[in-house]
């Protein structure tokens, strides 16, 4: 085996008598749908972009004032306690990963953290509580990080959480994009939502996170920022999308062969696919270009989710993670990758086993 990229944490129990396992997922999705059509009626210039053939996004979920980054990830917070009937008490730790932090407004508020005001009014007022930023990575790298508390016995139980009242950088890309190059034209992509995990301790040897794996290529850092700038509210982001989706591309089948030397699998026994949710065409390019580096490919087509969310960055593999748990499409004992791809350049994969308990939560009694 070649030299190791990835900072890994594999469960095994020579290593630990204890594995995590994702006990319920929830969401929050704003009601108001903007169409792709609608947003690019928007533009102040006029474009000739057809976005919707570019991206394959139809429309996403945004909201109009009535929800923020913290009002998404409590919602979010409760709906998961819900489905996994967890008491908010047992709740060890909060983690929020969030990239806006917004709370009342397009302020964003570092102090108190987001993970403090999510802990206390879902009524976790005991938990203990951070945030972690990692862009669109954010949500996976907290998972990382609780995972290994788990497995070492810190926690039995913990929520990563996430807000993401992001798509006002599309309504200010709208103003200013005149071309089909223009940097600002990955944030019309962009849509809204909250998500959280709770993650909890089985014995070694059950069904779960069996390997979590991230690393940072820091050769590519300056192709998606994003800050305030102008007279525009909140933020603009300023993204090559084209150099980074060819730095994913270049890097990902390198990093995902050393999760599947480590875990001792190919790639046909991971059975459902989650990556990143930025654009449809992408992840359709992208899952090509690794069965043809492999020469075999995942059971199942890579989930796409981002035709009608749009990318709602920091929790875009949990919101689809629910989406084929509610339509049936995972079963107990199935192997499901979640593949992080977010600007920095960071690339990171979760390998993980459904149970059966998961996936009745959701309607399938299979």
């Amino acid at each position: 085996m070649g030299p190791h990229w990835l900072v890994m944490d594999a469960a095994d129990e020579a290593s630990s008598p204890f594995r995590t396992r994702i006990a319920a997922a929830g969401r929050c999705l704003p009601k108001t749908r903007l169409t792709t059509s609608e947003l690019m009626s928007e533009t102040r210039h006029n474009t000739h972009i057809d976005l919707e053939r570019l991206t394959g996004i139809r429309e996403r979920r945004v909201s109009l004032g009535e929800d923020d980054s913290y009002s998404l990830a409590t919602k979010a917070a409760l709906d998961c306690l819900e489905k996994a009937d967890r008491s908010a008490d047992s709740v060890e730790v909060v983690i929020n990963c969030s990239i806006t932090k917004f709370h009342g407004g397009l302020t964003q508020y570092l102090e108190p953290t987001m993970s403090s005001d999510v802990a206390h009014a879902i009524g976790a007022r005991d938990a203990m509580t951070f945030d972690i930023s990692n862009a669109c990575a954010g949500m996976l790298t907290g998972v990382m990080v609780l995972n290994t508390w788990i497995r070492q016995g810190l926690v039995a139980r913990g929520m990563v959480v996430s807000g993401e009242y992001i798509s006002q950088l599309g309504q200010n890309a709208a103003k200013h994009i005149r071309t089909v190059l223009s940097k600002e034209l990955a944030s019309l992509t962009l849509g809204d939502a909250g998500a959280a995990l709770l993650l909890e301790r089985v014995p070694a040897g059950g069904s779960g996170i069996t390997l979590a794996g991230f690393t940072t290529i820091a050769d590519y850092s300056r192709l998606c920022l994003a800050y305030p700038k102008g007279r525009d509210p909140g933020a603009r982001m300023f993204t090559d999308s084209r150099a980074i989706h060819r730095a994913a591309i270049t890097n990902t089948p390198v990093l995902l062969r050393e999760v599947l030397d480590t875990a001792g699998i190919s790639i046909d026994d991971i059975d459902h696919v989650i990556t990143h949710q930025t654009s449809a065409r992408a992840i359709k390019k992208g899952m090509a270009v690794m069965a043809a580096e492999f020469g075999d490919h995942p059971r199942h087509d890579a989930v796409i989710t981002v035709d009608r969310y749009g990318n709602t960055a920091s929790t875009t593999h949990t919101v689809a993670l629910i989406e084929e748990l509610e339509a049936r499409r995972i079963e107990p004992g199935e192997t499901v990758a979640l593949i992080a791809l977010a600007s920095g350049l960071e690339i990171g994969i979760i390998l993980l086993t459904v149970d059966e308990d998961l996936v009745k939560r959701y309607g399938n009694d299979h």
